[in-house]
């Protein structure tokens, strides 16, 4: 019994927020609310476990008089106080729908990757893929036995489930728990004469199912594709769903980032200079003229970008990313002395050093020469860990200078 509200007011809107009612609703309003948000979010039909909760302990508060007027004036924190009880979710479901959900476990979600291809994304494609199901057998409807009586599992004693234990060490011992092989986890079983012919007591059977899976426009990698209720089927057990989880493949022109495509593209120092055209075979087998602007000069290691011709956005096929293009520029190992001599007629003069011409004829001279600057830092890198291993070998034992302790 609730004796003493707490010494200061809580929040008292949570519950009616989760059931998505005013603080006014009345208890059919409750109800309806309850009813509906509840069969969404159930566990055994795909729902959220942690909603349905929720679900259920609001409801619980709010369709009982005395813990809702407890809860509008202290909130949760009169709940604590003066009660210790908790509502069962399920027990809830139940007392509506008048049949226990909870006994029906949910089969397993059957997961498979489907690898497909830029294009198939950039263009949404169907694929038919043929799969291996169990099925509740036909002619026993998932009883296992002519007459549909069943027996205990002598195995599991009815439990589904064994345990085994190993020794893995002195005084040390392990217990797991595995599937009944006996019963196939059912907890029942058979009587040899009374067996399904169809089946052999299995309660399944082996069946092909072909599902067309759509590919939509714009999916992204890891993205899921799901069959609900599709995967085994088992006796007392709710359907789990097949899974399809997109890997895109890697493309030989185009890198995909989010709703953006980017290519790579190498001018001559020619075309980066005095411009470029050339054609790009999009994903579709479009042709694009990419061209650059008169006068234009493009620059090492720059972008340019396409509006609207990236990849389609997921369930928005109209719109697009943008591509990006990423231009390198291939400049010539070396220029005759006329190349220079042109070059030099046409593109802006060098500034002048500060030095006099007799300051520069004082200066040594040097040469310039190729490096790999990559194999140079590693190549340092390795000589000097050589170098202080050879500091370790000669400072080991009766050759370094340790401190010593005298004993006498």
């Amino acid at each position: 019994m609730f004796r003493r509200g707490p010494s200061s007011k809580s929040d008292n809107t949570k519950f009616y927020e989760i059931l998505g009612v005013p603080k006014t609703a009345s208890p059919e309003d409750l109800k309806k609310a309850y009813k509906k948000a509840a069969i969404k979010n159930h566990p055994d039909k795909g729902g959220d476990p942690e909603k349905f909760k929720e679900l259920g302990e609001a409801y619980g508060v709010l369709s009982d008089p005395e813990k809702r007027e407890i809860y509008d004036q202290y909130g949760e924190d009169g709940l604590k106080e003066g009660m210790s009880d908790r509502h069962d979710p399920f027990d809830i479901f139940s007392s509506f729908f008048g049949r226990n959900e909870r006994r029906q476990r949910r089969g397993e979600d059957v997961v498979h990757p489907l690898r497909v291809s830029l294009e198939d994304l950039y263009l949404g494609t169907t694929k038919k893929l043929s799969l291996s199901r169990n099925a509740l057998c036909s002619k026993c409807n998932g009883k296992g036995s002519k007459s549909g009586a069943s027996l205990k599992c002598g195995g599991c004693q009815g439990k589904g489930m064994k345990v085994s234990i190993r020794q893995i060490g002195p005084g040390m011992i392990q217990q797991m728990q595995h599937v009944c092989q006996d019963c196939k986890g059912t907890g029942q079983t058979t009587n040899d004469r009374d067996r399904c012919p169809q089946c052999k007591g299995d309660k399944v059977i082996p069946e092909k199912k072909v599902l067309d899976v759509a590919v939509e426009k714009g999916m992204q990698n890891s993205q899921k594709i799901t069959f609900r209720g599709q995967a085994d089927e088992a006796p007392d057990t709710v359907t789990g769903d097949i899974v399809f989880v997109i890997q895109q493949k890697e493309h030989p022109k185009f890198k995909r980032k989010g709703d953006d495509l980017f290519v790579e593209h190498t001018l001559s120092l020619t075309e980066a200079l005095c411009g470029f055209q050339f054609v790009l075979t999009h994903l579709d087998a479009r042709q694009l003229l990419i061209k650059s602007s008169p006068g234009e000069v493009v620059k090492p290691d720059s972008y340019k970008a396409i509006s609207d011709e990236g990849m389609p956005i997921h369930q928005r096929p109209f719109m697009k990313g943008k591509l990006y293009i990423h231009f390198t520029v291939e400049f010539p190992e070396s220029l005759s002395r006329d190349q220079t001599k042109a070059f030099e007629a046409v593109l802006p003069k060098p500034a002048k050093s500060a030095m006099s011409d007799m300051e520069i004829d004082e200066c040594e001279e040097t040469t310039l020469h190729e490096v790999n600057i990559e194999a140079e830092m590693k190549r340092k890198a390795q000589a000097k860990r050589e170098a202080y291993d050879d500091d370790d070998d000669e400072e080991g034992p009766g050759g370094g200078h340790g401190v010593q302790c005298a004993q006498q």
